[in-house]
């Protein structure tokens, strides 16, 4: 008789579109990416021309001066937030929506948050996609329907291969758009005085700094809060630091402040048209490959999103590059007939309701360390713990009342005012024994669940 398979084999490769990309399961140290790898990867996220129009459009209604301060106070919050969150992911080698099964929410809490996580991040695919066409239809011509269905497409045949054709990518499209950027702004600002920019008083109404902090921090909330997806492949703590922070800086203080000079300049948050009309099809070319470069990361958070989400409330493993099809052709058919941009309002909804999670997630990975003990037994053997909390009901709790925060109180910043009141609350009532998870769950019970290995996939981990 055959004898029976160890239970810590790994499971038999199975044929599949892509890459699965550890979407269910720890990502292994031998796998993951070098520092310059990782950093162009970052720094693929400041590369937008969106980021000099909300320069512009703060330098409109700000001194220079208002402005670094507003941008200061933009990164500084965010780095904060995407440091505690990426280094829990980097540490455990998880995305956020699976580490959110030890960190504060069980693991049905954790199909929620997947839920939540993965139809804002899908739907902000959708209507970047739409932009997108929009953009190229009104530079090159051509209906938008088609610029979005060859965009939707080309980002989704990426993203289905995973983070290693997305780094590679992003080591392409990055040097070639900051290049070409650096060249246009050059040439636009080399005929004015940069000293008379800086100290002109802003040429529109004025902007309140907490309103501009807002659109700072508010708008990369979510991107800070999925942090996990990226930093799970860093080797190093020090590197997400320095990674982020990199980031950071080339995004607030280098892009947004020669956006609040262009304001200045052209008196008009419309800047965009600085650096296509300076550089011919080359630059429009590369300008729309980095705006793709960072729409590929919505696609890629939203499957890991899904196949969390199906494997929790299904008891079925999806492989994440059959996900990102369906997810892929479902935002772009949505952008090309133009259905996704009425959608923003309910986008902006689900947006504040992701930063509580983050404000979970640190405040019991860091803090409470209530549900953490497995992680930290399992780390070193990069396997996933064999049982789950399966309910956390306070941490719903806190997320609805963060929420509801974060929604009706006008005051600060919302995105900020909701992860803040998220993390004290479960400090608080952590301390205090209130956050109970009750009954657990356990992994093999799940369909395509495993807590041994990671079984080690062939392709190679990247340039160091």
């Amino acid at each position: 008789m055959a004898s029976a398979p160890r239970a810590d084999a790994p499971a038999p490769e199975t044929k599949s579109i892509g890459s699965d990309d550890y979407a269910l399961s720890r990502v292994p140290r031998d796998k993951r990416f070098g520092f310059w790898s990782m950093l162009l990867q970052w720094l693929a996220q400041s590369g937008s021309i969106s980021q000099f129009t909300l320069g512009a459009t703060i330098g409109v209604g700000m001194t220079f001066g208002d402005a670094f301060l507003a941008f200061t106070l933009g990164a500084v919050i965010l780095e904060i937030v995407i440091f505690a969150i990426g280094l829990a992911g980097m540490r455990e080698g998880l995305a956020t929506p699976l580490l959110t099964r030890w960190a504060g929410f069980g693991r049905n809490g954790s199909a929620l948050v997947s839920f939540v996580i993965a139809v804002s991040l899908v739907g902000w695919f959708g209507v970047q996609n739409t932009i997108f066409g929009n953009s190229v239809s009104a530079l090159v011509g051509g209906p938008s329907w088609m610029w979005c269905v060859i965009a939707g497409v080309a980002i989704t045949a990426l993203v289905i291969f995973g983070f290693r054709y997305m780094a590679l990518f992003a080591k392409i499209v990055t040097p070639l758009f900051f290049g070409m950027v650096a060249w246009s702004i050059i040439t636009t600002l080399n005929d004015h005085s940069i000293s008379e920019l800086i100290s002109s008083p802003p040429p529109g109404e004025a902007i309140p700094l907490a309103v501009a902090a807002t659109a700072i921090a508010g708008g990369y909330m979510t991107g800070a809060i999925v942090s996990p997806e990226m930093t799970r492949y860093n080797r190093k703590g020090s590197h997400v630091f320095v990674q982020s922070a990199s980031s950071m800086i080339l995004s607030e203080y280098i892009v947004g402040m020669v956006g609040v000079l262009l304001g200045h300049l052209v008196k008009s948050a419309d800047v965009s048209h600085i650096v296509l009309s300076t550089s011919g099809a080359f630059g429009v070319m590369v300008v729309l490959m980095s705006t793709a470069k960072i729409n590929d990361w919505n696609l890629y958070g939203s499957s890991l999103g899904v196949v969390n989400f199906f494997q929790v409330v299904f008891r079925k493993r999806l492989h994440r590059g059959a996900v990102t099809v369906v997810l892929g052709v479902a935002g772009t058919l949505l952008s090309a007939v133009g259905i996704m941009t009425h959608f923003t309002e309910f986008l902006s909804l689900l947006g504040v309701m992701i930063p509580p999670i983050g404000g979970i997630i640190v405040a019991e990975y860091w803090v409470v360390k209530r549900m953490r003990k497995p992680l930290d037994d399992t780390r070193e053997a990069e396997t996933l713990p064999a049982t789950s909390p399966t309910w956390v009901p306070m941490s719903l709790a806190i997320w609805a009342v963060a929420f509801c925060v974060g929604k009706f109180y006008d005051g600060g910043i919302p995105a900020l005012n909701s992860l803040v009141v998220a993390f004290l609350l479960y400090c608080v009532l952590g301390r205090l024994g209130w956050v109970t998870p009750y009954g657990t769950s356990t992994l093999n019970d799940e369909d395509g669940g495993d807590p041994s290995p990671a079984a080690r996939e062939t392709t190679a981990a990247g340039a160091a």
